[in-house]
């Protein structure tokens, strides 16, 4: 065991997750049954579960409103450990343990390139949830680090795509994310991948009319997650994946101008501006009409007329093969290979295939902006 490592099973109360789990000790605690373990509110199947006595916990690297997240070891392998925090009170307790199952379910059914892997979950002694280190850092603390400067278009365009790709297969697989922002997207070592990750907000759309609105992080949350008036605390209201779609079109105006939406607001300035007064991020001045249609049909306001993550992906493909190719001495070698492997005319009858695929959304987008005048603050103009 390294400098600083905690043994998870031997934290106990002297580390401050041991202190939050001691209080808990008089709790009714889970029972295995029928090889799950089974809790007030869920179930988690035991095939996902990983030996704690294997865990050991290092520095800490991030923190989030359910928990900390950590750089440590599961045997012989560095990964990252999700600790969720435990409750101060038996109906929080199950609230939070039915928020740690769904998230637990859902990452261990679904797996993508551009996912962050999970590797399993323990319950007792804490609620911990294991997946592998992206020794990379997050797509935002990315973007202020080379801030003024702009990320190069290609990059851009990749990162994108990367993002649309994670939540194409969230999808298929019926979940909504509801958290989309930068982040919550992790880059790999070598900086030329995104990763999606933490599903703590996350749904699967069956049962989105049960869900609480005001779900995520304002400055990144569609319209419809507010109502015209004032929401009580808890009231629900439906929604469906389109939400995702409006997050990432305030993810990929980021990516190309490299700035804070709406910045200048609070966050909830940011929230009332988009939902009430139809405002979005102002688009550069310089940036092409394709490029312009594909951000603005994600954060339109009638979340019908956006485009699903399959199409998003077509369209921004197509609009990368348009851009001049990167030069040579800039590319991976693996890189190199892949364009010339594209480079046999494919391309062009996909990007024709595309044109005409893709007319329909063009066509709808100018007729909702011609019939509501407001959609003009779609562009910040």
């Amino acid at each position: 065991m390294s400098c600083g490592e905690k043994k998870i099973i031997g934290i106990g109360s002297s580390g401050e997750e041991g202190e939050n789990h001691s209080r808990k000790s008089g709790e009714q605690q889970s029972s295995k049954s029928n090889g799950s373990i089974v809790g007030s509110c869920s179930v988690i199947d035991d095939r996902v579960l990983v030996d704690p006595k294997l865990l050991f916990i290092g520095k800490k690297i991030g923190q989030g409103a359910h928990g900390k997240v950590y750089e440590g070891r599961y045997g012989d392998q560095i990964v990252a450990i999700k600790v969720l925090n435990r409750g101060s009170n038996p109906e929080e307790k199950d609230a939070l343990e039915s928020r740690f199952a769904r998230e637990v379910n859902m990452m261990s059914r679904v797996k993508h390139d551009n996912l962050v892997k999970f590797i399993g979950a323990c319950k007792d002694p804490l609620m911990v949830i294991v997946t592998e280190l992206l020794p990379g850092m997050s797509l935002r603390k990315y973007l202020l680090s080379i801030r003024p400067n702009q990320l190069d278009l290609h990059t851009a365009l990749s990162f994108s795509i990367d993002i649309a790709r994670a939540l194409d297969c969230l999808h298929a697989n019926g979940i909504i994310h509801r958290d989309l922002k930068p982040d919550n997207l992790l880059l790999t070592a070598n900086q030329k991948s995104v990763k999606l990750a933490d599903f703590g907000l996350a749904r699967e759309e069956t049962v989105t009319e049960m869900m609480t609105a005001e779900t995520g992080t304002y400055r990144w949350m569609a319209p419809e997650l507010y109502s015209t008036v004032t929401l009580r605390q808890g009231e629900k209201k439906h929604y469906n994946n389109k939400v995702d779609v409006y997050s990432f079109g305030i993810v990929l105006w980021e990516l190309l101008t490299n700035r804070m939406p709406f910045e200048g607001m609070s966050n909830l300035q940011a929230a009332y501006a988009a939902a009430f007064k139809q405002e979005r991020p102002s688009l550069p001045e310089d940036i092409s009409p394709e490029l312009a249609f594909i951000v603005q049909s994600c954060w339109v306001e009638d979340p019908k007329m956006r485009p699903s993550f399959n199409q998003i992906i077509r369209m921004l493909n197509e609009f990368l093969f348009t851009l001049p190719p990167l030069s040579p001495s800039l590319l991976e070698p693996d890189t190199v290979e892949s364009a010339e492997a594209t480079s046999n005319g494919t391309v062009s009858a996909l990007s024709a295939r595309s044109r005409g695929k893709f007319a329909f959304l063009r066509q709808l987008f100018a007729a909702k902006k011609t019939r509501n005048p407001q959609m003009s603050g779609l562009s910040g103009s």
